[in-house]
Formats: C-alpha cells, structure tokens, sequence
C-alpha cells in the first residue's frame, strides 16, 4: 500500500471519475475537496470499507471504485477527503484497525507534522556559453557583477555552474568545468557576501574546490549518485540539494515516461535522502527536477503535488525558469517566458515549496513580497 498526498489545485471531480467512483457519490465529494486529499494507492477492499465508514462518521470521506462495498477487487485505490482536523482523528482512530490501516495512519502523522522553512530566492549563474537561456551566462568579473546585483535585488542564494545540463546538452570534461568556474570562486573567496553560495555541479573535484573556497551549497542534479561525491559533501558539511532526474542531460527529454511521478520521485526522494544520512549528510533541500526527464504533464503534476514531498520535512526548491513547459503551454521564445515562469513559482510556492531558483530575482523578490503580504492578510 502507498500513500501520497495531492496538491490543493487537484481536480478531485476528475481524479474521481477515473477512479470508476459512483457519480452521484463524485458530486457530493468534489464539494469536500477544496480540503485535504491524500491518494491512497494498493488498499486492501477490507480497510477501504473500515476507512470509509469511520471518515464519514466524521464528517470525512473515502472516495473508491465502484464495486468496493462487495469486495470486488482484492485491493483498490481510494482518494481520502477531509480537513485538517478529520484526517488528525483518522490517524489516531486507524491505529486500532486490521488490513494495513495502522500503516496508514503512522503515515498520514506524517504529513501532519509541522514544517515551517523560510521562503528564499535562488539566484543562477552560468559559467559557460551553452546555457538554454542566454541572459544567465556570466565569466569572470561579469559574474562577480551580476552576482552582486542579484542579492541586492533580493537573492538569498547564488547558484554557480560551469557546465550546461538542458535538454541535450554534451558534457564537457571535470578539468574544464572547473576551469569555468575557478575564476568566480577566486573572486568570490574571502569577500563578506550576504548571500550563501552553491555550487551546480555532480563532479566530485569542482564541489571540492568550491566547498573549501567558502561554497555552502552543493547542488546535484545526479541526486548523490556518486558515492565520493557524498562523501565530499559530508566532510565539508554542506547542504545538498537532491534533485530527481531520469536519464542524462543529453538523453533525459527522449519519451521519458512514468506510471505515476509524484509517486515515483517520492520513493527516489526516500531512498537518496537514507543515502545522504548515511554518508553523514546532515542538511538536505529536494528538488523535484521540473524539465529534467519529464514530460509536460509529468511536470504540471509536480507542481500540483509538491505537498507531496514535504512530509520529508526538508525545504523544496522549485526551478521551473523560463522552461520549456511554459513555451508548450503557451507558445513562447525563452526571452519571452517570465510571465510563465513566475506563475509556476507562486504556484510552487503555494503548495510548499520554500526554495525559487529563477534567473529574474528582482522580478521574484517582487512577486514573492505580494504573495506574503496577501497570505499574511488572509
């Protein structure tokens, strides 16, 4: 059995019709569903009658397939409806119940711990000439410019990398990204900067140089699949970002497919985060890896789902900027995409994420300033 939680923008009526529940019962559910829902996936039909019963005898409800009351099928899917307080009894109540419910509800105490991380900016950088957005791409001095102007403008992270990873890319040689990158990291040694700094690499020499130069961040979008690069991370005790990928740079966007993504970059986010633990990796931030061997769908579904990855209890960084997802939506050149990018984001954002990676960190520190200010008022 699994269980994932959905995201508030779900389309419960939707998810319901596919799930083969009765239509009558889809019309009163759908009007529960501006509340918490949580996909329960591989119930035994037995919890699924228990389940049931006990969420409506609390106001609650357990959407499921037609033929469930008569024990059709063995095991069913289910979408569980109800608000914070319901599904709080539910995880209590369940613990006394047969057929897996005491899983169940050890998991939903999950999702209802309380993670609070403060919402930061992430600016980029691009040491190289290859990068899918040509307004990122800064050397040498230039860098150290425009990485000042950023935290001025309100970043709170400066996210360097020497070799592109789009869609396509070919990957240059560890010597010569480092090469790309030493002299910003030269630059940037030693100077009182008011912004943390990370270093957008999976080579195991360019995250060392960076690390012992004053580097905080190692962002790795192999999600610490070397295990020397593990290793580094631990010894400098830096945060790592773990990002979920299918394929490689240059292969990732040839027909990725995926049964079910949220639940799929769920388990990759468990099984890397047990790795990092192990290795000593003690400070953590996931990245769902929005354009990284995923199709459009697979990355709407993301965003829709990003409470899903917060049960982990570490911050989520969104990187979705002037990504191809938007032109496929809306068709666009990447200089034209910052109205797509920063919807995307406050989109993110308000499904949990913490983090934003964004080339346009003015734009954002506006964007992200009203959003405050709005769920503050509300």
């Amino acid at each position: 059995m699994k269980l994932y939680r959905l995201g508030s923008l779900t389309d419960a009526a939707a998810l319901m019709q596919k799930l083969d529940v009765d239509k009558p019962g889809i019309k009163i559910m759908a009007k529960k569903a501006n509340l918490q829902l949580y996909m329960i996936k591989d119930l035994h039909v037995g919890a699924a009658n228990i389940l049931k019963q006990d969420a409506l005898s609390i106001g609650a409800d357990l959407a499921v397939p037609n033929g469930t009351i008569t024990c059709e099928k063995k095991y069913v899917d289910a979408l569980l409806i109800g608000t914070k307080k319901h599904i709080e009894i539910l995880a209590t109540k369940e613990l006394a119940q047969p057929y897996g419910l005491k899983e169940l509800a050890k998991a939903l105490r999950t999702y209802l711990a309380t993670h609070t991380h403060p919402l930061q900016i992430m600016g980029v950088i691009n040491a190289n000439e290859d990068s899918f957005y040509p307004g990122s791409r800064f050397m040498g001095e230039a860098a150290l410019a425009k990485i000042e102007k950023m935290i001025d403008e309100g970043a709170d992270i400066i996210d360097i990398g020497g070799m592109s990873t789009r869609p396509g890319s070919e990957e240059v040689s560890e010597e010569e990204e480092l090469a790309r990158i030493r002299p910003i990291v030269d630059l940037m040694a030693g100077r009182d900067v008011r912004a943390k700094l990370s270093i957008d690499t999976y080579r195991p020499k360019v995250a060392r140089y960076a690390l012992e130069h004053g580097f905080h961040i190692l962002n790795d979008i192999t999600g610490l699949a070397n295990d020397e690069l593990a290793r580094i991370a631990a010894e400098y005790d830096a945060t790592v970002v773990i990002m979920h990928m299918q394929g490689t740079p240059k292969t990732m966007q040839q027909n990725p497919y995926y049964e079910d993504v949220v639940s799929e970059v769920s388990d990759f986010f468990a099984s890397r985060i047990e790795k990092a633990q192990r290795f000593g990796i003690k400070k953590i931030i996931l990245d769902p890896g929005i354009g990284f061997g995923k199709r459009l769908e697979d990355n709407i579904a993301l965003i829709k789902h990003i409470k899903e990855f917060t049960k982990f209890g570490y911050p989520v960084l969104i990187g979705a900027s002037r990504k191809s997802m938007i032109d496929r939506i809306y068709p666009s050149e990447v200089q034209e995409r910052l109205p797509g990018t920063l919807t995307l984001h406050l989109s993110a954002v308000h499904e949990g994420a913490s983090i934003v990676r964004c080339h346009d960190v003015k734009e954002h520190a506006q964007a992200l300033a009203v959003y405050r200010a709005l769920k503050e008022q509300g």
